[in-house]
């Protein structure tokens, strides 16, 4: 019994801190990338990006540019949050 109440509580908990992690990335997003470009680049028709792991690629291509230090978790962060507000990769 204690063992099925322990894993329900890691599941709630792990969705939880997914909806962190987008909230975490919409800030990191805001705060670093409207400088250089609206969200026009992630709803145009010709955009490149055709994969999560591309996405991934090009967050970390884009902090590197701006000289942002993002750790793992922050880019992370970002991509979990452009994937399921326009991307919506599997």
């Amino acid at each position: 019994m204690k063992a099925v109440a322990l894993l329900l509580l890691a599941l709630a908990l792990n969705g939880t801190a997914w909806a962190g992690d987008q909230a975490r990335g919409k800030q990191l997003l805001e705060k670093n990338c409207t400088g250089c470009h609206d969200d026009s680049v992630y709803t145009r028709k010709d955009r490149f990006i055709s994969s999560k792991a591309a996405l991934t690629k090009q967050v970390r291509r884009c902090s590197a540019n701006t000289g942002v230090q993002w750790f793992d978790e922050d880019v992370a962060a970002v991509v979990d949050y452009l994937n399921a507000t326009y991307y919506k990769f599997k």
